[in-house]
C-alpha cells in the first residue's frame, strides 16, 4: 500500500529545514567570516626629482643625502647674477614706455600750443602781405610799369604764403587736440608686455633656487656645487614619505568585501605588536597575476586585483620596499571621504 501525499509533503518539509540548518551550521561553525581582511604587500614612496626651470650652475646645495626637509626649504640655488641682470634691463624698458605713456596721456604742452598759435598768426600776417604785394605788382604790371615777371612772382609768393598758413593751422590743431586715441592704445599696450617681460625676469630670478614642494627626505644627491644645472638634469631625488602607501592585492573572491575609504591597519616585522593606522586609497579596476614578489598563502596563479592602503607616515618608519601585513576590519568600518591633507594636519 503507498503512503498517501498528505504523509510525504510534511516529511519532505522536514528533511529540507534539517539540511538547511545543517548547511547554515557547518558554514558558520566551521567556516566562519573572518574578523579582518588579511594582505600582503610592500611598501611605495613617491619621489620627485627636484631639477631648475632654467640652465646656470649651482652654486649652494643645502642638504645631504639623508636630510629630513620641510615644505618651502630652500634645496639648492644656482648663480642669479645674470637673471638680475635681466631684471634691471626690463625695469629699465618698462620705465620708459610708462614715460612716453603719461606723455601721451598728458598730451601737448601750453608752450607748445602757444608756439602754433604764434606760428599760425605769423602765417596769417605773411599771406596779407603777400595780397597787398600782389595787388600792386599787378596793377603795376597792367600800366607797364614793371614786368609781367613781377607780377608772377608776387603770385606764386601769395600761394606759398596761402599754404604757409594752411600748415601752419593745421599743426594748431594738432597741438590743440593732442596725441591720437590709437598712439595712447598702442603706448598703453607696450606697457603691459614691458611689464609682462619684467614679471618674467623676476620669475625667472626667483626660479634660481629649488624649494621642498612638500615634506620628506633626500634620497639622492645627482649634482655637486659648481655642476651646470638644467631642466633636463636633476639636481636632487626628494622621497616624500607621508603619507606612504602599501601596495598589496586583494584576490578576486575577496574583493567586495573592501571599498576605497575604508580603514586599514599596517604591521611590519620591524615594529612587532605596532599597528599604522591607514586607509584604502585605490583598488584597481583590471585584475593581474600575484607578482613574485609578494609572499601569500594563496597560489601565485590566482587572479588578484592591485590596493593601494595609505597610511600617514610622520616618524618616516615605514621604509621603500618594506614587506608588511595588510588587516582591513570586515565589521563596522564603512567607507569614508579622505581629505588630501590628513597627514599635514
Amino acid at each position: 500500500m503507498k503512503p498517501s501525499p498528505r504523509k510525504i509533503l510534511p516529511l519532505l518539509v522536514i528533511v529540507v529545514l534539517l539540511a538547511g540548518t545543517a548547511a547554515w551550521w557547518w558554514r558558520h561553525e566551521q567556516h566562519p567570516t573572518p574578523a579582518a581582511l588579511t594582505l600582503y604587500g610592500n611598501i611605495d614612496i613617491r619621489t620627485v626629482d627636484m631639477a631648475f626651470n632654467d640652465a646656470g650652475r649651482i652654486q649652494h646645495l643645502g642638504f645631504e643625502e639623508g636630510s629630513v626637509v620641510r615644505k618651502g626649504q630652500v634645496l639648492a640655488q644656482i648663480d642669479p647674477l645674470r637673471f638680475q641682470d635681466a631684471i634691471d634691463q626690463a625695469a629699465g624698458v618698462l620705465a620708459v614706455a610708462r614715460q612716453q605713456l603719461a606723455a601721451l596721456v598728458a598730451g601737448s604742452r601750453p608752450q607748445q600750443i602757444a608756439e602754433a598759435r604764434a606760428a599760425a598768426a605769423s602765417a596769417a600776417a605773411t599771406l596779407h602781405n603777400a595780397q597787398i604785394t600782389y595787388a600792386r605788382q599787378r596793377a603795376l604790371a597792367a600800366a607797364h610799369l614793371l614786368p609781367q615777371q613781377s607780377a608772377d612772382n608776387a603770385q606764386q609768393a601769395l600761394k606759398n604764403a596761402r599754404a604757409g598758413l594752411d600748415s601752419a593751422q593745421q599743426a594748431l590743431s594738432l597741438a590743440v587736440q593732442g596725441p591720437r586715441q590709437e598712439d595712447i592704445a598702442a603706448a598703453r599696450a607696450q606697457v603691459k608686455a614691458d611689464a609682462a617681460a619684467l614679471a618674467l625676469a623676476q620669475r625667472q630670478l626667483h626660479d634660481t633656487t629649488l624649494i621642498a614642494p612638500a615634506d620628506g627626505v633626500i634620497q639622492t644627491r645627482i649634482l655637486e656645487v659648481g655642476d651646470m644645472a638644467s631642466p633636463a638634469a636633476p639636481v636632487l631625488t626628494l622621497a616624500l614619505n607621508n603619507p606612504v602607501w602599501a601596495r598589496a592585492y586583494v584576490p578576486e573572491t575577496e574583493l567586495g568585501r573592501i571599498a576605497p575609504g575604508m580603514r586599514a591597519d599596517i604591521l611590519s616585522d620591524s615594529f612587532p605588536g605596532q599597528h599604522f593606522k591607514g586607509w584604502i586609497g585605490f583598488i584597481s579596476p583590471t585584475a593581474e597575476f600575484t607578482p613574485k614578489s609578494v609572499q601569500t598563502t594563496d597560489l601565485r596563479t590566482e587572479l588578484v586585483y592591485r590596493v593601494r592602503v595609505y597610511a600617514c607616515n610622520p616618524q618616516g618608519r615605514l621604509r621603500l620596499g618594506m614587506p608588511v601585513t595588510v588587516q582591513v576590519p570586515l565589521h563596522d568600518n564603512a567607507p569614508r571621504a579622505i581629505p588630501a591633507h590628513v597627514c599635514q594636519d
